[in-house]
């Protein structure tokens, strides 16, 4: 098949792909250990997708568990330059309503001891994360979910959590205070890398629940969260194809940033490097650095 420049990761609830033909499953080996599955690779009505499930199949992952560093890296082996991610999240403000659809702008990291960086090692680079998601690829899944039909909502914040516990009622109203807009356990990690990748990454964010604030409603559960996950499922499906059709349309507006995000990342003097680690970060930082041939 050609080149895939579109990688999707599926969420609580989104396990494969509709309407996806599969061509193949590829087993990828990466520096920092194995991705979440095997790479589901295929045609969405006519364009080359990568599926990947966050989880597992099953859901067998814990979000502390994930290998967030493997999954960007493999997608980064199949020449991934668009990555839309998908994931269910717990609403914190009232005019999020469950079935709801919110494409957050920001994150706000309430994780703990994660690996978030494929550097280190004696490589130091610091990405800029003013705007953590791709806006081109932000404004694309919007109109794609307005199109829809979904209640979308574009833009907010996207407080990551460690996890797996839901939130306590103190935690959840304070985070409330804060301002933020959404809660989940997974996207985070997922920015950072993509943006040390130089891929364009974007979240579909899909509201199952008030968390635990509301008085009204009851407490996050893992059955409630199932109950709106299949009720919105054709709703979030809807949203990617619409995305993908206008990525492989050239509809993205250029100008995002994201493909020269280490341009001035790298802080490390070139020759101080050491070549395992240059061998390492070849496919991550390649085209900045010098890399040793083998020998």
């Amino acid at each position: 098949m050609s080149a895939v420049r579109i990688g999707v990761i599926g969420g609580s609830g989104l396990y494969g792909m509709t309407g996806l033909e599969v061509t193949e499953e590829r087993k990828i080996e990466t520096p920092f250990g194995d991705p979440s599955d095997p790479y589901v690779l295929g045609e969405l009505d006519g364009t080359p997708v990568a599926f990947l499930a966050r989880h597992g199949q099953g859901h067998r992952i814990l979000p502390s568990e994930l290998n967030f560093r493997a999954n960007i890296y493999g997608f980064k082996v199949l020449g991934v330059e668009w990555l839309i991610s998908v994931s269910a999240v717990g609403s914190m403000k009232l005019e999020y309503r469950p079935t709801d659809i919110v494409v957050p702008d920001q994150f706000f990291d309430r994780t703990r001891n994660r690996a978030d960086t494929f550097f280190g090692n004696g490589l130091v680079a610091h990405v800029s994360l003013a705007r953590p998601i791709c806006p081109s690829l932000q404004a694309l899944f919007y109109d794609a979910a307005q199109k829809a039909g979904a209640s979308a909502h574009n833009g907010g914040t996207y407080l990551c959590m460690e996890g797996p516990q839901f939130s306590t009622r103190a935690e959840s109203e304070i985070y409330r205070q804060w301002g933020v807009d959404v809660i989940g356990m997974t996207n985070l990690q997922e920015a950072k890398l993509a943006r040390e990748a130089e891929i364009c990454y974007a979240t579909l964010a899909m509201v199952t629940d008030y968390d635990c604030w509301h008085e009204s409603e009851e407490d996050v559960s893992v059955d409630a969260v199932l109950e709106i996950l299949r009720a919105n499922a054709a709703m979030g499906q809807s949203v990617i194809r619409r995305t993908v059709a206008r990525l492989a349309a050239g509809d993205a507006e250029p100008g995002c940033g994201c493909r020269e995000a280490l341009a001035m990342a790298l802080i490390t003097d070139r020759a101080a490097v050491p070549a395992a680690t240059a061998k390492r970060l070849a496919l991550i930082a390649g085209k900045y650095i010098e890399v040793p041939e083998d020998d």
